[in-house]
């Protein structure tokens, strides 16, 4: 079955507004993101979360998405909760040594994976070095609450 508009969720719901507006503010603060951008790749960070628990990829952050990502990690408790409710477990952060490059590839099928998983992807924030990784069918990443 393909979602449809009114199937789709954001990460946003998944968490209160003051968590929400919390780790926006702190991406916004600490990773240089303008307000707009630090509230979108806040949502997708979230659904990002909430779709590693039942991914069958390996789930790589995108650039944009990897800030909102990190500031969330830093409110700890509130981030140890969203992961044992939406993953089922504690979602450790091991970096590999000296870091490297995302892989498009891996990329692409994280952006897959999370609407597979039901929520709205935002092509604008999957990106690997300026190079769009989420667009996966005609309607991929349409932000439906702008329509």
């Amino acid at each position: 079955m393909t979602a449809t508009a009114n199937d789709l969720r954001t990460g946003r719901a998944l968490v209160s507004s003051d968590l929400f507006d919390s780790i926006a503010e702190f991406t916004v603060t600490h990773f240089g993101y303008n307000q707009q951008k630090a509230e979108r790749a806040t949502d997708q960070a979230l659904a990002f979360l909430a779709t590693v628990g039942t991914a069958t990829v390996k789930m790589v952050p995108s650039d944009d998405v990897d800030g909102a990502l990190h500031a969330f990690i830093l409110h700890t408790a509130d981030y140890r909760e969203f992961c044992e409710t939406h993953a089922g477990r504690f979602l450790e952060h091991n970096p590999p040594p000296g870091g490297g490059g995302r892989v498009l590839a891996e990329v692409q099928a994280t952006a897959h994976a999370i609407k597979a998983n039901g929520f709205v992807v935002l092509d604008a924030l999957w990106t690997v070095n300026g190079e769009n990784a989420a667009q996966c069918d005609s309607d991929c990443g349409r932000d439906y609450r702008a329509v």
